[in-house]
């Protein structure tokens, strides 16, 4: 079955909703105690929309495998050439292409926006995210010890940030 990346609807915010938090509540990948709720993922997607931001998911069939989405750095107008990119694939589909696909789309929604960095935030131990970003040209640029915590330990942020393709001025 191929695979399909599209734009995201809010008739998909319950199936992002299910991938989100079962990375909230059973990884490091999203740094929250709990689950999210379904009003407060459908705010995320609008307002990432309505910013001018993709929200992307990956199909197989008629199934959400994957979303992935990017948006502002810093909440500061001279940041506003560089964006914040966020993948995640269902854990039953890991390793299985939906990561880079999602990736893809990624880099080319922020180029075609004019956007000159994408940066990555990725838990230190998240050697799975490191490496996708790293085949992509990402390139590790600071390590934060023991920023977060969860499950009863510290955890280390990896800033990763890519160049991207075009003639972006200032």
């Amino acid at each position: 079955m191929p695979l399909v990346v599209r734009d995201a609807t809010l008739e998909d915010a319950e199936d992002i909703l299910a991938i989100y938090n079962y990375a909230a509540v059973h990884t490091t990948a999203v740094w929250t105690d709990g689950p999210a709720d379904l009003a407060s993922r459908r705010a995320w997607m609008s307002a990432r929309q309505e910013a001018g931001y993709p929200v992307l998911v990956a199909m197989k069939g008629r199934d959400v495998v994957g979303f992935a989405s990017f948006g502002d750095f810093r909440p500061f107008p001279g940041y506003r050439h560089t964006v914040e990119n966020s993948i995640y694939v269902d854990q039953r589909h890991h390793r299985a292409g939906i990561g880079r696909s999602l990736m893809i789309a990624l880099i080319e929604r922020a180029t075609l926006l004019n956007k000159h960095i994408m940066v990555a935030a990725i838990e230190g131990s998240n050697s799975a995210s490191i490496a996708l970003h790293e085949s992509f040209g990402f390139a590790e640029v600071g390590r934060l010890p023991e920023v977060g915590c969860k499950f009863g330990r510290w955890l280390d942020m990896v800033l990763m940030q890519k160049q991207l393709a075009g003639d972006v001025k200032p």
